[in-house]
């Protein structure tokens, strides 16, 4: 078993982090492989929709997307995590997955997925609602815990003192692990779910 944890923070020791390292810490002590790629400091820019991606099997920006896509291919799972901003998102997070989603072609039914939000105060449940939108446009089942998968702190390493906070990426991190055993046996025994051919259906004639 394998899970990916996108850091979409700019900072990389930040609250964000701690709420990884946290899940991290579970996942050793499970037999779960992880990895953290941290994203938010690098210049990622949005999707242009060229459709390149089509053709290629892969964004033609070749930047941290393409790397992150056969790691994501690779996986078991995949966390994206975020700080709030405005209440959502930070931009880098948000074009990264854009771009990842869209331009990486291989089937995603079955990993799961999961967002993480590290926030001051407010936000956090919007920002989460956004996050998981990735994952069930593409038929991953995604992991719940016994909140919503939030964190709170404001300066670098603040939210160590929320002790709820770290219960719930802990019980997130444990919540993963089963689910993907659980598919991973439920895929030897049954295979995937049948999958219809696309029927796009648009309405602007």
């Amino acid at each position: 078993m394998k899970v990916l944890l996108i850091n979409g923070s700019p900072h990389k020791n930040g609250n964000t982090a701690l709420a990884l390292a946290e899940m991290e810490k579970v996942f050793a002590a499970e037999g779960v492989e992880s990895e953290i790629l941290h994203i938010g400091n690098q210049q990622i820019r949005g999707c242009i929709a060229c459709g390149a991606c089509a053709q290629k099997g892969r964004c033609v920006f070749d930047d941290a997307v393409n790397e992150a896509a056969e790691k994501f291919k690779a996986a078991d799972g995949l966390v994206l995590a975020s700080p709030v901003y405005y209440a959502g998102p930070n931009a880098t997070l948000t074009a990264f997955a854009d771009r990842l989603f869209y331009s990486a072609k291989f089937d995603k039914r079955m990993k799961v997925g999961a967002a993480v939000v590290a926030a001051r105060r407010g936000g956090c449940s919007a920002t989460f609602d956004r996050l998981n939108k990735y994952f069930t446009i593409c038929g991953m089942p995604v992991a719940s815990s016994q909140y919503w998968n939030s964190i709170h702190g404001r300066t670098p390493g603040e939210a160590a003192a929320d002790a709820e906070g770290l219960q719930t990426m802990r019980t997130l991190a444990r919540n993963i692990t089963f689910l993907m055993k659980s598919i991973a046996l439920g895929k030897e025994a049954f295979g995937l779910p049948e999958a219809e051919n696309w029927t796009p259906t648009h309405f602007v004639r």
